[in-house]
Parts: C-alpha cells; structure tokens; sequence
C-alpha cells in the first residue's frame, strides 16, 4: 500500500507531506483547489511522462516521493532483488523534475531508468479516472485479467512453458536440417577435410611448442659454441682446482690442532670445490640439451608449416583445427547417420506441438468459460451505476494458425453504453462519466484477483448524485475492504463512505502574495463539516450539517 506521499515544489505545492492509512480514504475540496495536482505528482511518482511546467515558478525543481509497503511475496520485491535494489519490504520512489527539462527518478536512493519505473508501477498502483491512462482500457491487459479472475495463471504459465519448449526443439531441428543441407552440398569436401584432419591431429598449444622448439634448434650452434666457451673458462687445464685442492689439503692437516680457527677457511674451499664440479656437470648436461639431428629440425618445421596451411585453408587459428575437425565430423554425421537424428528431432517436434496445441486448447477453453461469468458479474454491477441498459461483453478470438507463450487467444473487453449501438472498445465510449464507471464496474469485480494494492480514482462520480453516487460510494468501500482505495471525489455519497477523509484547500501565503494548496486530515467535527459544505454549496445551513450527520451515520 501507499504509506507515504512527499511532495516539492510541484505547481502549487511548495511543500506537502501525507501520511496515508490502509480502506478508503477520499480527498475533497473546491473546484481549482488542487485535487489534480495532487494526482499529477502522484503520477509523476509512477513514471508520468515528466514536463518542467510542474516545477512551482521559482524553483529549480521539483520532486515527489512516495513510500510503499509491500507484503513479501509481492512480484515487484522479487524484480528490484534481481536489479540488485534491496528492499526489505519498504519501497521508495523518487522521481526529481527540474525546470530546464529533463526528470530522474530513484527507487531506494539507486537510480532507475523511466521504463524501468514504469514497469513496475503498475504493480504498485492504479490511477482511474475519465482521462488518465488506465491499465483496464489497454488490451494487451485484457487477457491477463481475464486469467486471474479465473484462477488461470497455472494453466497459462503451462502453456508458456510448452511453448518454450515447442520453440526450442524447432530450433534445433532447423538448425539440423540447415546443417544436412549444407553437409549434404559440400559432401565431398568434408569427407576429405574430416580425413585430413584426423591425419594432421592438431593438438592444443601444439603451435606454440613447436615454434618455440625450432626457435631453440635453430639457434643451436650459437648455444652450444657459448657453452663451450665457459666450459675453457671454468676448466682451463685443471690448474686452479689442483691448487685449491692441495690447499684444502694442507689447511685439513693443521685444522684440527688449530683449535677450530680454521674451520671456516676449509669450509669455504670445499664449497668452492663443490660449486665448480656443479658447474661443470651443468654445463655438459646444456651441451647435451642442444645437440640434435638436423632431421629434427626439418621434421618441426614441415609440421609447424602444415598445421598453418590447414589453419590457412579452413579460415581459422592452428588452435582452432581441433574444434573445425569436430564440426566437419558432426556434419559428416548428419549425413551418414541414416537421417535417425533428423527423424528423432522431428518425433519430439511433433509431440511437442501435439502437447502445446492441447494445453493452448484447454486453455482457450477455459478462457472462455470464465469470460461468461466474467461478462455476468459485470453486467449485475451495470444498473446501480445508472448503465442499466449499457452491456459489457469480454469478446476472445482464438486463431490456432497464430500461436504464441499466451496461447492462441487474443482477450478484449468491449462495451455499448446505449441499446441498438454496436459493441466497441472502451476508450471510443461516449461518454468519459460513462467511461469511468465501466471501469468501476470491471475494478470492482477484478479487484481481488487482478488489481494493484492501491486503486485512485479520479472524479469516477462527475455528473451523477443521489443513488447513482452512493452505488458509486459503496463500490469503492466495498473494494477498500481488501485493497487501499484512494478516490478525488465532488459526492457527499461517496466521501461518507470513507475511513479517512482529506480536505484539498488553496489560499493566499501571508507576507508572499502567492497561492499554495494544502491538504489537511479531518477529524469528525471538521468532517461533517466539509460533507455539509459539499451538500450544500458556498453557505453551509444547518439543514445541510442536519443531512451530513444523517450521512455520515447511515455509513458509520
């Protein structure tokens, strides 16, 4: 529900802050005084297309905040936690409009694009009235009405899945078929590209090593001619190691008596000893390492050369031969396969269809049986409404040459407000007074099942009174007994129906010379008041307040 509605420098508003309880709540006041205002901000909160003449003259912008309460398993948590929002069950939009033009909005203080906002709002709330945009009018929501009155969802997401899957395995088996078709034009070539490449068998990394390997015997002279070179150094004629050795030897007849203060001097020779004959075994064991058969050389060098011509010949990396040899081999499959993957793919098409075309059916079926009862419940609301002899009719279309995740239904609501005139789509009715209490008839028959938590309702009483009013008043407080219902009313009727009643006022600002609106919560007293006054005209009598206590208890 909305808990919350903030509003900045918007028109007349310079500052309003609202506090909005759960049933019916209407919000009244004089003509002029603001009432739409207050619905534009509330829109603009919703994702309205912005417009910088809403920003109050003065300001630099403008900015509307409000504050919702979801329960848990509402579908919009579960959308904002995959878009990384976090939520903890407390929704807030804000949506700032500066004067120069553009608008941003922010869904808990983390940016959000306009569409975004949009999508999800719909879930949130639902603005009704004689020319704001309501979900109910457009079509590509019929359907999906029509599904959750008739408790359909699980049938409808049955579909979709086989659908999905009908998608998914035609798919495949066009791929396939456009697979044999090009194998089978290129026979010959693949046949002798799979064999050459089961011959050449590239291995991974192969190119890399076998560069690296005939860079290596490439250089091979010039590496060993080094090698040699330090082996002269180290060994020279055996001079230094003979004198090092008969050095240690001397120092190791006098060590012991030395009483260990030639210890280090023996240790430090002997490692000298020890690193020269490591260098030499190192240097032999490189000197091996580089000699090799010039053949080796040759052999490295046709593979490495044969490798790029098959790389060159297929359009691909060396590294890649091994993946083009797959895909030559699975088309070489597909042709000498004896078409069984052709004929199993096409069995599970088949069956596939034949599942989707009986579930689509049911479900066509079942559309149909609960747009009846849909059209009944409708047409019992018509009457009170002063459209006794309007009718309402859900009209489905079903075409099994067009099939689609929804099934085979197109779903429209369409209505005649007068006997004799055809039946038409709701927005190309007359009358918007008309228009707006068809979409009460429909609310209040959907609400349960395919509403938003919060329903507004703007002025859906302009031009009726009397029992009109009131079956317009009892609607809206029966819906409110399940969903948070906010109604901008001119009907005594209907504003005696509410739990909470808010009085839209506009005066002069003292010391500025300005005008501003204000919204105010009424207690009892200041209630009657305002139900008198709207009974009654600019002079409230006491007859009027007489009537608007009569009123007010009756509904009580």
């Amino acid at each position: 529900m909305l808990t919350a509605l903030s509003i900045r420098d918007i028109v007349l508003i310079e500052k309003l802050d609202i506090s909005l309880e759960e049933g019916l709540t209407v919000l009244t006041g004089e003509t002029g005084a603001g009432k739409s205002i207050l619905l534009d901000a509330l829109g603009l909160a919703l994702g309205a297309r912005g417009d910088s003449g809403l920003v109050r003259h003065g300001a630099s912008r403008g900015v509307v905040t409000a504050g919702f309460m979801l329960p848990k398993d509402h579908a919009v948590l579960r959308v904002l936690e995959e878009q990384g929002i976090e939520t903890e069950g407390e929704l807030v939009i804000r949506r700032i409009q500066n004067s120069d033009g553009p608008s941003r909005a922010t869904i808990n203080e983390q940016p959000v694009s306009l569409s975004f906002l949009r999508q999800i709002a719909g879930s949130l709330a639902e603005i009704h009235g004689q020319h704001a945009d309501r979900a109910l009018v457009d079509v590509a929501n019929h359907r999906r009405l029509v599904d959750a009155y008739g408790d359909l969802d699980e049938q409808a997401a049955e579909v979709e899945r086989l659908w999905q899957a009908l998608s998914d395995i035609t798919n495949e088996l066009a791929a396939h078929r456009d697979l044999m078709a090009r194998a089978e034009a290129e026979r010959d070539y693949i046949g002798h590209a799979v064999e050459e490449l089961r011959v050449l068998d590239p291995q991974p990394d192969e190119e890399l090593k076998l560069a690296s390997a005939r860079q290596v015997m490439m250089h091979a002279e010039q590496y060993a001619s080094a090698l040699s070179e330090a082996e002269s150094v180290l060994s020279g004629d055996r001079a230094i190691e003979a004198r090092l050795n008969a050095a240690l030897r001397k120092l190791e007849r006098r060590r012991e008596a030395a009483g260990g203060r030639l210890d280090q001097a023996c240790a430090a020779l002997d490692r000298v000893l020890v690193e020269m004959n490591e260098a030499n075994r190192a240097l032999a064991d490189a000197q091996r390492s580089f000699s090799f058969n010039p053949s080796e050389l040759e052999k490295s060098e046709e593979r490495l050369f044969a490798l790029r011509a098959a790389a060159r010949k297929h359009k691909c990396t060396v590294d890649d031969l091994a993946i083009t040899r797959e895909r030559f081999e699975k088309e070489l499959s597909a042709l000498t396969d004896s078409g069984q993957r052709l004929e199993k793919l096409e069995a599970q098409k088949a069956a596939a269809q034949r599942d989707y075309d009986v579930a689509a059916d049911a479900l066509s079926a079942s559309r149909k049986s609960v747009a009846k009862k849909l059209d009944k419940a409708v047409q019992a609301e018509l009457p009170p409404l002063k459209l006794e002899k309007a009718r309402f009719e859900t009209q489905i279309t079903s075409d099994a040459g067009r099939p689609g995740p929804t099934g085979i239904d197109r779903v429209e609501f369409v209505v005649a407000a007068n006997p004799g005139t055809p039946l038409s789509q709701l927005m190309k009715v007359a009358s918007g007074g008309e228009l707006a209490r068809f979409m009460l008839a429909l609310k209040v028959i959907l609400a349960a099942k395919g509403s938003a938590p919060t329903l507004i309702f703007d002025e859906i009483d302009t031009g009726v009174g009397g029992a009109v009013a009131d079956a317009i008043g009892g609607r809206l407080a029966r819906m409110a007994q399940g969903l948070q219902v906010l109604a901008v009313t001119h009907s005594p009727q209907v504003a005696a129906r509410a739990g909470e009643h808010m009085l839209i006022s506009k005066m002069e600002e003292v010391g500025s010379h300005r005008m501003v609106t204000r919204v105010q919560s009424l207690s009892d007293k200041s209630r009657r008041e305002e139900v008198a006054r709207m009974l009654s005209g600019a002079q409230v009598t006491d007859e009027a307040r007489a009537q608007a206590d009569r009123l007010l208890a009756s509904r009580g």
